[in-house]
């Protein structure tokens, strides 16, 4: 199989299915599609729309060619090829829930997501300060995230937030990220699970792919104007 992504550093949805392909041992073949531009026409969207019609990273082709695009889509696809992995929790009352979370954050977290984009290379606690005391619906996003972490480490027991690793974990990965780079205000707990998630064998290989690639892209960095 070939997973299609876009820059470590920043593509939060690549990182999902690349982290929980890499944390349960699932091979595939990285191909990464720099980004240069989302316009039509870029090199980016050319190599992407040759593969798919959608235009987005992630991409997953299979070994017979066919090709899953979004990331539900593409974590539904590893459950069924990849049974022996509890991608989702084996339970069904936590499989559901671990879905009902992982769909909140497909459709919702604009303001969070938008104000706070990812950035893994960067440290940059003014703006996350700046954010939390200008933008209200950031505030009342990562507000809701804390109460559905905090609801389901509670319930499980933890370490991660249906007790082993799923794809819920790798769902909200980049949103850990952001709270690393933009030090946005947590409970020590969350501030706990978000270390061991970043300490987890898939996440802690995606940060430092990251950290490596030195690549600045200025359509993805609103708040420098260089890495320096």
């Amino acid at each position: 199989m070939q997973l299609l992504i876009g820059n470590k550093n920043y593509s939060s949805w690549s990182m999902r299915p690349w982290v929980l392909m890499r944390q349960f041992g699932i091979p595939f073949d990285e191909v990464m599609l720099r980004f240069d531009s989302f316009k039509p026409g870029s090199v980016f969207k050319n190599r992407v729309l040759a593969v798919s019609p959608a235009g987005r990273v992630p991409v997953l082709v299979d070994d017979e060619g066919l090709v899953v695009w979004d990331t539900l889509a593409i974590a539904e696809t590893l459950a069924e090829r990849f049974p022996e992995h509890a991608i989702w929790p084996r339970d069904s009352r936590a499989r559901a829930r671990a879905r009902s979370l992982c769909a909140e954050m497909h459709a919702g977290f604009s303001a969070l997501r938008s104000h706070c984009p990812m950035n893994i290379e960067a440290k940059l606690p003014d703006v996350g300060q700046r954010v939390m005391a200008e933008q209200p619906a950031a505030v009342a996003d990562l507000a809701r995230i804390v109460q559905m972490w905090t609801e389901a480490l509670e319930a499980s027991g933890g370490p991660f937030l249906f007790g082993a690793f799923s794809n819920a974990d790798a769902y909200y990965a980049p949103v850990a990220m952001r709270l690393r780079t933009y030090e946005l205000p947590v409970p020590a707990a969350i501030a706990a699970y978000v270390d061991r998630l970043q300490r987890s064998e898939g996440v802690a290989a995606w940060i430092q792919a990251a950290l490596a690639e030195r690549d600045f892209v200025p359509e993805d960095e609103p708040y420098r104007q260089s890495a320096d």
